[in-house]
């Protein structure tokens, strides 16, 4: 699950265009959606303050991304297939005063 905070850190907030007040988003919708497919990113304020910014499902989808799992990261590792040499120290324990 990909957190908002994650999310916003790749938006690059001097592309969006136009501030939208609560209402005005509300009231006008489909414009809002518009300008976010012709302009970029939208910021949505309430009393001022950004409460929400609207992106295209292109632009969640890329900052969203697809991470591979550890089974798949680790078989496209450059050293996958590489044979390690690990041995057990046989060597005795040092003595400790304690």
């Amino acid at each position: 699950m990909t957190s908002l905070t994650s999310i916003e850190d790749g938006i690059d907030r001097g592309s969006m265009n136009r501030q939208w007040q609560l209402q005005e988003a509300k009231a006008r919708l489909s414009e809002l959606v518009r300008s976010v497919a012709s302009e970029g990113p939208q910021e949505i304020t309430v009393h001022g303050r950004t409460a929400a910014v609207v992106i295209s499902k292109t632009e969640y989808d890329r900052l969203r991304g697809e991470k591979p799992s550890f089974v798949e990261l680790i078989r496209n590792s450059p050293l996958a297939g590489l044979e390690l040499d690990i041995r057990r120290d046989r060597s005795p324990m040092r003595k400790v005063k304690l």
